[in-house]
Formats: C-alpha cells, sequence, structure tokens
C-alpha cells in the first residue's frame, strides 16, 4: 500500500502553502497543487503563488500552462495522476495543497470526467429545451460537482455535452488509483480571514501586482481573457483600462476576495456533507506547530 495522499486545504489567506511545505520538509515529501489559477505562467503575484514558502521543497502544477491556454478539472486531474504516480514511484509523501474545492473534491471523491469534444449535433438537440429543462437534465446524471455549470447557458450545454459523451464512453476518462486520504483543513474564524486577506492584498499592490498584470497585456494576453480569471486579475485590468479608480479597484477587490474565501468555506463544509472528512486545524498556531498538530493526527 503506497502512502496516503496528505491533503491541506483551507480558504484564501490562511497559510496552506507555508503548512504544506513545512510538513513536506518532515516527512520526505512533494507538494501538488490543487490552484486553478496557479497552473498559468506569468500570473505570480495574482494568484499567491507564494514559491518562496516552498524553499528546496519539490512542487508541481505550477507555471505549467500559458494564459492563453484554457485549463480544466479533467485537464488536472490527468496532471494529478501523473505527479501523484511520480511521487509515489520515487518513494516520497505526496502533499496535496491548495483552495480549489473542486480540484480537491475531483481527487478526493475521484469524479468521472472525460474530455468530450464539441458536438454540434447534439447541442443542436438541445436547442428547443429551457435553461430549467436542462438543468434537470443535468441533474439526472447525478449530484453537481460544480455549481457554476448552471451559472449560464453555454455552460450548461457544455457540461451535458461532457456527461453525454462519458456515458456512451466510458472507458474515456480518467482513472485515478487507489489512494487512502488524509485531509486537513486551517481553520480561522472569519474576522481574522478578512484582516489576513486585506494585509496580503496591499503587500501584493505594494510588490508590484499591476506591473504583473500591465505585463501580461503587453504581451499580448487579451483583456477579455485576464478579466476571465476574476478576481485580482478582471479588477486590476479594469483599472488599468480606466474602468475604475485605484480606490475602487481594490475596494471591490477586497469585496470579492472576502466573497470568494466564503464560498470556498461553503464548498468544503459541503464536502463533509457528502462525506469527506476533514480534520481541522489550528489556524492561529504558528506554521511548526500546525505541522505538529497535522502529523499528530496521522
Amino acid at each position: 500500500m503506497s502512502k496516503p495522499l496528505i491533503t491541506i486545504l483551507g480558504p484564501t489567506a490562511t497559510g496552506k502553502t507555508a503548512l504544506a511545505a513545512e510538513v513536506a520538509c518532515r516527512l520526505d515529501g512533494e507538494v501538488i497543487s490543487a490552484d486553478s489559477r496557479q497552473v498559468f505562467r506569468g500570473m505570480d503575484l495574482g494568484t499567491g503563488k507564494d514559491l518562496a514558502d516552498y524553499k528546496d521543497i519539490p512542487y508541481h502544477l505550477i507555471d505549467i500552462c500559458d494564459p492563453v491556454e484554457e485549463y480544466s478539472a479533467y485537464r488536472f486531474l490527468g496532471d494529478f495522476k501523473r505527479a501523484y504516480e511520480d511521487i509515489v514511484a520515487r518513494g516520497r509523501q505526496p502533499i496535496l495543497c491548495g483552495g480549489t474545492g473542486l480540484y480537491i473534491d475531483a481527487v478526493v471523491r475521484r469524479y468521472r470526467l472525460s474530455d468530450a469534444p464539441v458536438d454540434p449535433a447534439y447541442r443542436a438537440s438541445l436547442e428547443a429545451f429551457s435553461d430549467e429543462e436542462l438543468t434537470a437534465r443535468l441533474a439526472s446524471y447525478g449530484p453537481l460537482h460544480n455549481h457554476t455549470d448552471t451559472e449560464t447557458r453555454a455552460r450548461l450545454v457544455r457540461a451535458l455535452e461532457i456527461q453525454e459523451y462519458a456515458a456512451t464512453h466510458p472507458d474515456r476518462y480518467t482513472r485515478l488509483p487507489d489512494m487512502q486520504h488524509r485531509i486537513f483543513g486551517i481553520q480561522l474564524d472569519r474576522q481574522t480571514i478578512i484582516d489576513r486577506i486585506e494585509r496580503r492584498l496591499r503587500a501584493r499592490l505594494d510588490e508590484g501586482m499591476t506591473d504583473e498584470v500591465q505585463r501580461l497585456l503587453d504581451n499580448g494576453i487579451p483583456a477579455e481573457r485576464l478579466m476571465r480569471f476574476g478576481l485580482e486579475y478582471r479588477h486590476v485590468t479594469r483599472y488599468l483600462l480606466g474602468q475604475c479608480t485605484e480606490d475602487e479597484m481594490f475596494r471591490d477587490l477586497f469585496t470579492d476576495i472576502r466573497r470568494f474565501a466564503k464560498r470556498q468555506m461553503t464548498w468544503f463544509r459541503r464536502m463533509e456533507r457528502n462525506g469527506v472528512a476533514i480534520h481541522w486545524l489550528d489556524g492561529t498556531l504558528p506554521t511548526a506547530a500546525r505541522a505538529d498538530q497535522l502529523l499528530a493526527a496521522l
């Protein structure tokens, strides 16, 4: 039996990366990122890569594609599987760390995801149905993993296309190896998280986050594409385009990050309701003490 996969999750600004690196140092481990934006090169401050926290610890699934590429949960599962099997084959401890609940849930609960091609005929067959009817059809395939699939008709049609393809091609989905799981979350009260978000946001702006977004624009990344990444990239791009003032950018971005942290916790609590056991660590403790807590609970 291979070593259990240690997962460290939590809302933004709670110190997940530093804890993962500390645990990896003690267990001869390597970290696999579960962050939907840290996969992109050149998006460093805005995604909170905090690469200095890793020190000499090897990390995976960071800086693996360009911002113009599309990245999906399906692609993440394939990349995760390759990284995990490589780490285990070398006798080291795999540690999954991040705040993208969809990616973590996909690993822990072994989502069946397929890379379905676009099917114009199937899409045409859905045109006569209302959004409510399509949502009901999507729900008939099983519980919704990603509730954003129902936010727009385009996402709804794509989600149905993927489910239909998976149903008719049961052999074409990512098969994860059998794994034991030890899942840990960093717990802090909401006001402390808000305070940390504000401090970190101010620090990243001081460190040059606006310049980072300008470089991406200068390198040919369309503004519309950057704004699709949300949060920092949406609001800083709007500021650089003259669509808001600097004060408005900070205010709106701070508000959106707070809401994002709340959505993250909502996802993690839903994982618990779905039977995923998460051992919550005291986020007020120093990183080393949190690592002691985690190791004692393995």
